[in-house]
Parts: C-alpha cells; structure tokens; sequence
C-alpha cells in the first residue's frame, strides 16, 4: 500500500500521474481485491477491482448496476494508453500486497 512509483500519462490537460494506490485484498475466487487510486495527490476513483478472468488478472473500473440489470461504469479511461497505465501500475502495487502478505 502507498505511494507506486509515479506513472505519467500526457493528455489534453497536461500529464496525468497515479501518486497513490490502495489495495484491498478479499478471499474470493474471481474478486482478487478493492482497489483506489489517486491521480496527483487530489482526485481519489474508489472501486476498482482486479479480477481474475479467462487471460488473467485484469482490473475493472468501478460500475453501477442500471435498472435494467446491466451494468454501467461510472469512472473509466478515454482511451487505451491511459488504461494501460493505470492497470501497469495497480497489477503492481497488489503484487507487492500480495509477497507481502505471505
């Protein structure tokens, strides 16, 4: 848990960092753990979770579920750089929780 080694990505507004990663480890079979992370020290997205699928531990953003039973996300990337980044650096830091904890 705490501070990942920033991780930057350039966008519109300037560059992007990841300043802070929590994760949050459950015992479930697909559900590995919560996670949140902030984005320069004051934008906090709560939710995310790493899930193990077909291919592997991936990390899902945080989703709401809709009237009609699907579900919705309510935070995610506009584009596959800045996903990349933001799985890079939480798959990371729950590796670290993980060799940690054992």
């Amino acid at each position: 848990m705490g501070d990942p080694e920033p991780c930057e990505v350039q966008g519109r507004g300037g560059v992007m960092e990841v300043t802070e990663v929590r994760v949050f480890p459950v015992q479930e079979e697909r559900l590995k753990a919560y996670v949140a992370i902030t984005f320069d020290h004051c934008f906090v997205v709560r939710d995310l979770k790493i899930i193990n699928g077909n291919n592997g531990l991936f990390v899902a953003m945080p989703s709401k579920k809709r009237k009609d039973g699907t579900y919705r996300d309510t935070a995610h990337p506009l584009n596959s750089e800045t996903r990349q980044m933001i799985e890079s650096v939480v798959l990371a830091e729950y590796n670290r929780e993980i060799q940690k904890s054992r």
